[in-house]
């Protein structure tokens, strides 16, 4: 296959070392994540709503390497957390709420560099669409026993907490994530 016309080829060397080493960290994130959020948070939980670190993890993934890998982060961790216990609801919303976060998030990173603000802004829209898709699938399954209100209630909770959370946890992820990437041919 040949590259297309004005495309950069990355290096060969390195490059699939790297890609390793980025899936690892992106693993090792997500599974510390699921763990802080189903064994340590549900201690610290407010109105029952504990915060969604997994949903950090893809946002830190969409800012620093785009909506691709962040889609794939997102499936994985929302995959992990509908099977964790103590899952109470039907596999597959957040797998499908946290793959849509991951591109949208993306999107993010493709319209402009990620600042202090640009990053807490798409956390809080993240938290709402991804909190937001997993509710309305909730509804459509009839997965859920409660209101509209208790709903919005619980959504903007969450939101909240991300972005609370936001500055204890982005900052070290995406220079993780940066650091993990390939060098680029000049």
């Amino acid at each position: 296959l040949r590259p297309r016309p004005g495309r950069r080829r990355r290096r060969a060397e390195g490059g699939r070392s790297m890609t390793t080493a980025r899936s690892l960290a992106a693993a090792a994130a997500v599974l510390l994540a699921l763990l802080l959020q189903v064994s340590l948070f549900p201690h610290v939980a407010w109105q029952g709503v504990v915060p969604n670190l997994a949903l950090l993890v893809v946002v830190g993934a969409a800012l620093t390497r785009g909506p691709q890998f962040a889609m794939v982060v997102g499936f994985a961790a929302g995959a992990l957390i509908d099977l964790a216990p103590p899952a109470d609801h039907v596999a597959g919303r957040w797998a499908l709420a946290l793959t849509v976060v991951g591109y949208v998030a993306g999107r993010v990173r493709a319209e402009s560099s990620p600042t202090a603000t640009t990053v807490v802004g798409t956390v809080a829209a993240s938290s709402f669409v991804g909190t937001s898709l997993f509710a309305i699938t909730g509804l459509l399954v009839g997965d859920l026993s409660v209101g509209v209100g208790e709903l919005l209630l619980v959504i903007g909770v969450a939101v909240l907490w991300d972005v609370v959370l936001t500055p204890f946890v982005l900052p070290p992820l995406m220079a993780l994530f940066r650091r993990l990437e390939p060098a680029r041919v000049t």
